[in-house]
């Protein structure tokens, strides 16, 4: 049991966990900003622009019945098609994807600039000069051509 413990002290200590924690729940905050924007912001806009149409009110009552409400359908114990709810949903999806990729995609660019560069790494092979073969970069002699290399001639 301690040896578990002790892994499971290990796991949550990585630094990916942590980083996973915070974005939950920093994830969670930025769920209700997101959704504050859609139902108060943009879906009476949208709503505005098809004619006042408020989409969570929009069902269809399966048992064939009227009612003037979702609410009431379903206070009646009647089953639901509450397709109107999907689109607010679908809308909700849309507008949240939207927002992460503008996100992602500034932090890439901001992330590009501040990231140093590294020195190009210095390099492990060259060409042979007479028959154009890779070949390592300490060679002496080319072991595709045998030719004696350059300045290597003794």
């Amino acid at each position: 049991m301690k040896k578990m413990m002790g892994e499971f002290r290990e796991f949550i200590a990585q630094g990916n966990v942590l980083d996973m924690a915070i974005g939950v729940i920093i994830g969670g905050a930025f769920g209700k900003i997101v959704s504050s924007l859609v139902d108060d912001v943009i879906m009476p806009l949208i709503s505005l622009l098809v004619g006042g149409i408020d989409f969570t009110k929009l069902f269809v009552a399966l048992d064939g019945g009227d009612y003037a409400s979702l609410s009431q359908a379903q206070e009646a114990g009647v089953a639901t098609l509450s397709y109107g709810n999907f689109i607010q949903n679908v809308v909700d999806f849309l507008i949240i994807a939207l927002v992460i990729f503008l996100v992602l995609r500034q932090m890439t660019k901001l992330s590009g600039r501040f990231k140093k560069e590294e020195p190009a790494a210095a390099p492990t092979t060259k060409l042979c000069p007479f028959c154009k073969s890779e070949i390592d970069i300490e060679a002496t002699r080319c072991p595709h051509c045998t030719s004696q290399l350059e300045g290597d001639l003794a």
